[in-house]
């Protein structure tokens, strides 16, 4: 069976989050790092070249949603990036503006990177 390419980016964004999970650590939930937020903005970036490979837009939130669950199930201190419900929301309304908002997955990046950074003076 031929898998569409959404799915193999789809599968490779899971493997590559989880692989930062267990990898990064983890800063306190409201506050992430510089690296998180770098890092998340490549994560949003490559949301935006899923939905343009041909990801539907469900498919993508409803993977991510679950991959919330399965975060959930780490302690906060080894979950990468969404420590809490306010973590999730933030990720998940940046995931959606890929969507419904399309733009060149660089200015998704971009845009992401502000938005964490400002929330570490928040």
């Amino acid at each position: 069976m031929h898998r569409a390419p959404g799915i193999r980016v789809a599968r490779a964004m899971a493997a590559w989050a989880a692989a930062c999970l267990l990898a990064t650590g983890g800063s306190f939930a409201g506050t992430p790092s510089a690296t998180e937020c770098a890092e998340g903005a490549e994560f949003i970036g490559n949301a935006a070249r899923a939905r343009d490979a041909g990801m539907a837009r469900e498919k993508f939130i409803d993977q991510l949603e679950s991959d919330f669950v399965g975060i959930r199930s780490f302690p906060r201190e080894l979950r990468w990036f969404v420590q809490d419900a306010a973590d999730e929301a933030f990720l998940l309304g940046a995931a959606r503006d890929v969507f419904d908002h399309p733009e060149d997955p660089g200015a998704h990046r971009v845009e992401f990177f502000r938005a964490c950074m400002s929330r570490r003076y928040l």
